[in-house]
């Protein structure tokens, strides 16, 4: 089963290079370009549609793996002389039922994923306003939410579960977003978030396999975008990326059981943080631009230069080096929460978690330069 979930990060991977090189060229042609001046920070017009390779790359592979699962029965084959492609034959026969019992959950995913990147399309193209857009996103994360029964944390009630359910996909959602402002940035530290949940799923005591290659295959098509987006890049995702992006992990997190079914609620609580820990420094960038913003008396939805990537660039960065440190910065609090899931002592938790308030106060203390001049 691990192979065929590795294999569907090359396939993912295969359609995002293929269909990226597609979209740039056809982009160009027609116009459908992010053009320099005002925050930008890209002197000539870059093509735009990058997201539509991310979305293929994840809702293809999903729709055509459901549509084979739920259509032909797998029969294993005999145990004697079996090669790696008999064994992953014989995983997916295993776990063939299991599969099937998601079906509803994989289709009402790949909708809430099409909205979004809709959504975003739309926003890409004719520039929606900030609260229509965070009202549309909200109401796809509640129909998802409240219709398809992602909840987290259900001890709590169905009410606060549903609230505390909406808003984390929505944060993370908008942090990835907010995150799209450098060549290469928030497709890495998605890369990079989705590798740490996929290690994460696949090494607990119950593997979640659901969750686990729908992972893989947002973590192919990242990484098959990141070939044409890494600075230089020579296209962006926009909107219909990022969204879809932000709100995978969000969901995804979300679906994950981090904590075995029957553990007592007073021990081994410590993975319910792991997406908090894995999610530290996009979740910081949100939080600290937005702050700055308010305190400055604008929107927090309303783009500048103040995100932590700039701010590492107004301390003498340059651009590919802020996005590497971001990328090993999300990489270090990742670590700490895949070890999370694993530790059983209060002690152990505790480092871990001090571990990524210091990288976080790293980050705090790498940025402190004067704020860019609030623009006219």
């Amino acid at each position: 089963m691990f192979l065929a979930i590795l294999s569907l990060a090359g396939v993912s991977f295969a359609i995002a290079f293929l269909a990226t090189l597609s979209v740039r060229s056809i982009a160009i042609r027609i116009g459908f370009v992010d053009k320099p001046g005002h925050r930008k920070i890209h002197s000539k017009p870059k093509a735009l549609g990058g997201g539509i390779a991310i979305y293929l790359a994840i809702a293809l592979p999903m729709l055509a793996g459901l549509i084979f699962l739920n259509t032909v029965t797998i029969t294993p084959t005999p145990t004697a002389g079996q090669t790696a492609a008999d064994r992953a034959r014989n995983s997916l026969a295993l776990h063939q039922s299991g599969i099937r019992d998601h079906t509803r959950l994989a289709i009402a995913l790949i909708g809430a994923i099409t909205s979004m990147h809709l959504l975003g399309l739309w926003d890409d193209r004719k520039a929606l306003g900030p609260y229509l857009k965070l009202i549309l996103q909200l109401a796809i994360t509640t129909a998802l939410v409240v219709f398809f029964d992602l909840r987290a944390l259900t001890v709590l009630g169905p009410v606060p579960s549903i609230i505390l359910s909406v808003l984390w996909i929505a944060g993370i959602t908008n942090a990835f977003n907010f995150l799209d402002n450098m060549d290469g940035l928030s497709a890495g530290v998605g890369a990079v978030s989705a590798t740490a949940f996929l290690i994460t799923t696949l090494t607990m005591s119950q593997p979640q396999w659901f969750v686990a290659a729908v992972l893989a295959l947002l973590l192919g098509a990242l990484l098959g975008f990141l070939c044409f987006n890494f600075n230089p890049a020579t296209i962006f995702m926009g909107d219909s990326g990022s969204l879809v992006l932000g709100f995978i992990l969000g969901a995804l997190t979300i679906r994950t059981t981090f904590i075995p079914v029957g553990t007592p609620p007073a021990a081994g609580w410590y993975p319910l943080f792991a997406p908090l820990v894995v999610l530290a420094v996009p979740l910081y960038d949100l939080i600290v631009v937005s702050a700055i913003r308010i305190r400055r008396g604008k929107s927090p939805f309303v783009g500048d230069t103040n995100h932590l990537s700039h701010r590492l660039v107004a301390r003498g960065m340059s651009r590919r080096t802020a996005v590497l440190c971001i990328y090993l910065m999300t990489a270090a609090t990742s670590i700490a929460a895949v070890l999370l899931v694993h530790v059983e002592s209060t002690y152990g938790a505790m480092l871990i978690m001090l571990q990524t308030l210091l990288v976080l106060g790293l980050v705090a203390l790498l940025e402190q330069h004067p704020l860019p001049h609030p623009e006219d």
